[in-house]
């Protein structure tokens, strides 16, 4: 377990990249993504135009989680939501999402989906207890490793966050993810 200290969610920049890539490659040494993945995404979320929200984790100085969400018309896509190890089951990763799905609201998404690891449960529960119901799977997604994919979709993300907020107590609120969508 961490310190009391909460770690403090804010937009992901540039100078981020190095510490969110040393996590993502711990998390996910398989399938990390790349330095230009990251890039790319960040390039759209700025500005008037933008259809992208990253987020990162900052615990004492140290990114100890992010996300992001692409938006396109009426539906978002969670791309990403990573956890550090030792802020499992402290409520970072719900926080994560929270953060994603205002985002999506914000975007005027009616729906958002995401691509999730069948063998991550711990994030399956996450995402149900947000609302997102199970669709469909994606045969061999995530490679190297040839992993299948679990589709999850979430209608109306406005309503989602107003029964989360209601229900959330900190004693309840388990969800450290390492999923990536």
């Amino acid at each position: 377990m961490t310190d009391a200290v909460t770690p403090r969610l804010r937009e992901m920049r540039w100078w981020d990249i190095d510490s969110v890539l040393e996590l993502e490659k711990d998390l996910f040494p398989e399938d990390a993504w790349s330095r230009g993945m990251f890039w790319s995404e960040l390039a759209h979320a700025r500005g008037a135009e933008a259809t992208r929200r990253y987020l990162v984790a900052e615990q004492d100085g140290r990114v100890v989680g992010y996300a992001g969400l692409a938006s396109a018309g009426d539906l978002a896509d969670v791309q990403t939501i990573a956890v550090a190890r030792e802020q499992w089951g402290t409520g970072l990763g719900g926080r994560l999402l929270t953060e994603l799905l205002r985002a999506a609201t914000a975007f005027d998404c009616a729906e958002v989906m995401l691509e999730c690891r069948v063998d991550n449960v711990r994030a399956q529960k996450l995402y149900e207890r947000f609302g997102f119901e199970a669709i469909g799977f994606r045969r061999g997604y995530y490679q190297p490793g040839n992993v299948d994919a679990l589709v999850m979709r979430l209608t109306d993300p406005a309503a989602s966050l107003r029964q989360e907020a209601a229900s959330l107590r900190p004693e309840e609120d388990d969800q450290g993810t390492d999923t990536h969508g």
